[in-house]
């Protein structure tokens, strides 16, 4: 009985605190359509969907808290660019923004970072060497993103590519909820459990075979990785170029849009 009165005193207190944030803190209204116009991909869908969105985002820059690196200095509309293309996974999925608790902290730097790397090789020789990233999420937090990548999502012709970082990062994190990064993130139910290690592997075998022929591929070679790197991937061109993953892999989309109860395919071009 005590766990029961507690838990409606918790939902009850969280809903006030949220209710206080919206009122409080909301995104202003100038802010927020300067985000829309300079994403147009953020408004490829219904407008219940970009209200929502928005107060997601407004929750979470009061649960976030951003840096940064290189001498960047931080603004609110590059805090605001970021919090609306990391809930676009989220607007639909059960749980929200809660499925981002695992951290706090977003790092933004102007450009790709190089960090050293070490890997072993299949006979267990250890290689070093450097990486280039333009973003990098790590269990715990915090998600490291490239200023320079955040704003290419704004460039048509980069959208068009499947291009996005945000997501491709936050994807990550979503991943991180089964345990380790798998390319298999939390899913509902033992059924799409076994579509989903279905659909995806084939898919990642018909690009990789198509990267190691030298074929010209309109997914990014990078999804053919592995598993880690195809769900991001393929998650990135599901939301800013819909109808191109639709046509390439229309399995990974109908997936996909299960998934995260979204169908950004059918309101393609709506309003942008």
């Amino acid at each position: 009985m005590l766990t029961g009165w507690l838990a409606r005193w918790w939902t009850a207190w969280r809903l006030q605190r949220q209710q206080r944030v919206l009122a409080e803190r909301a995104i202003p209204d100038d802010l927020w359509l300067d985000t829309l116009r300079a994403y147009p991909f953020l408004t490829r869908r219904p407008l219940a969907d970009l209200l929502h969105l928005r107060e997601l985002a407004t929750l979470f820059l009061a649960r976030k808290e951003f840096s940064t690196a290189g001498g960047l200095a931080l603004d609110d509309t590059m805090a605001v660019a970021v919090a609306a293309q990391a809930c676009v996974p989220v607007l639909k999925l059960p749980g929200g923004l809660d499925l981002y608790d695992g951290f706090v902290g977003i790092v933004l730097h102007p450009q790709e970072v190089v960090v050293p790397r070490q890997w072993s090789d299949e006979a267990g020789v250890v290689h070093s060497g450097d990486e280039v990233l333009a973003g990098e999420a790590m269990e715990g937090g915090p998600v490291m993103l490239s200023w320079q990548d955040v704003q290419m999502a704004g460039d048509r012709a980069r959208a068009e590519d499947g291009y996005n970082v945000v997501i491709h990062e936050f994807v990550h994190v979503l991943d991180m909820q089964h345990g380790g990064v798998d390319g298999l993130p939390a899913l509902p139910d033992r059924a799409m459990q076994a579509r989903w290690q279905d659909v995806m592997p084939r898919a990642l075998l018909q690009h990789q075979a198509e990267v190691d022929a030298e074929q010209a591929t309109w997914l990014d070679p990078y999804a053919a990785q592995g598993p880690e790197e195809f769900f991001p991937v393929t998650a990135e061109a599901f939301f800013v170029a819909p109808e191109g993953l639709q046509a390439e892999f229309p399995e990974v989309y109908a997936l996909l849009s299960a998934y995260f109860g979204q169908d950004p395919a059918r309101f393609q071009g709506a309003r942008a």
